[in-house]
C-alpha cells in the first residue's frame, strides 16, 4: 500500500510522519531526493540533498515516481525499494501525488494542513525559514489546499498533533482493511 502524505511547508507534516513510522513497524518511510541546502538544524535524513546534476541524470534515467520543479529547486522520490510486507509512505508535495495517484489510483491521499496561516507562518519561522521563502510557502498554501481537494485527498488540520497523528493512522488503518 502506498500512503503520500501531503501539505505546505509549516503545517507539521514532517513531524506527523515521523511519529506514524516510529508507532507502525508495518510502515516504511521513502526519502525524497532534493536539489536545495538543509536549512539550519535540519537533520541531515530529512531528505536526500544531492546536486542538480545528479538529481537531472536521476530523471534521465526514469529513477523517480514523481518528481518536480519547486521554488527554486527540484524535490522527487525515487521508485521506493521498500522491504517485503511493508507500507511505502510518501510525505510529498500535491502535485508528486497527482503524479503517483496516476501510476497508483489505489494509493491513499491525505492532505495535511495548519489551523490557520498565521499558525503556519509562526511554524515556518519557528524551523528557520527566511522571511522571503515563508512568504512564498504561504502564497502556494491555499492553492495547494485547493488542489488536494481537487484530487479528493482525505484532510486533516493539525491543530493537535496527538488527534492529527490518531486521524492520520485511522486511515491507514481503512486502507489496510480495504486492500488498498
Amino acid at each position: 500500500m502506498i500512503i503520500v502524505i501531503s501539505g505546505p511547508g509549516g503545517v507539521g507534516k514532517g513531524t506527523l510522519v515521523d511519529r506514524l513510522v516510529a508507532s507502525d513497524p508495518r510502515l516504511w518511510l521513502s526519502r525524497s531526493w532534493t536539489t536545495r541546502a538543509p536549512r539550519p538544524g535540519e537533520s541531515p535524513t530529512a531528505y536526500t540533498f544531492v546536486t542538480r546534476a545528479d538529481f537531472e541524470a536521476r530523471v534521465a534515467s526514469g529513477g523517480f515516481l514523481e518528481w518536480a520543479p519547486f521554488l527554486d529547486y527540484l524535490q522527487g522520490t525515487p521508485i521506493p525499494d521498500a522491504p517485503a510486507g511493508r507500507d511505502v509512505v510518501l510525505e510529498i508535495d500535491v502535485q508528486g501525488a497527482r503524479q503517483v495517484l496516476e501510476t497508483h489510483p489505489e494509493a491513499i491521499l491525505i492532505f495535511i494542513e495548519a489551523p490557520s496561516r498565521e499558525e503556519q507562518r509562526r511554524r515556518l519561522e519557528a524551523r528557520g525559514d527566511p522571511p522571503e521563502k515563508v512568504s512564498q510557502r504561504l502564497a502556494i498554501a491555499d492553492a495547494e489546499a485547493t488542489a488536494a481537494r481537487d484530487l479528493g485527498m482525505h484532510v486533516i488540520v493539525n491543530d493537535d498533533l496527538d488527534r492529527a497523528t490518531a486521524a492520520v493512522a485511522e486511515l491507514i488503518g481503512q486502507g489496510r482493511i480495504a486492500g488498498c
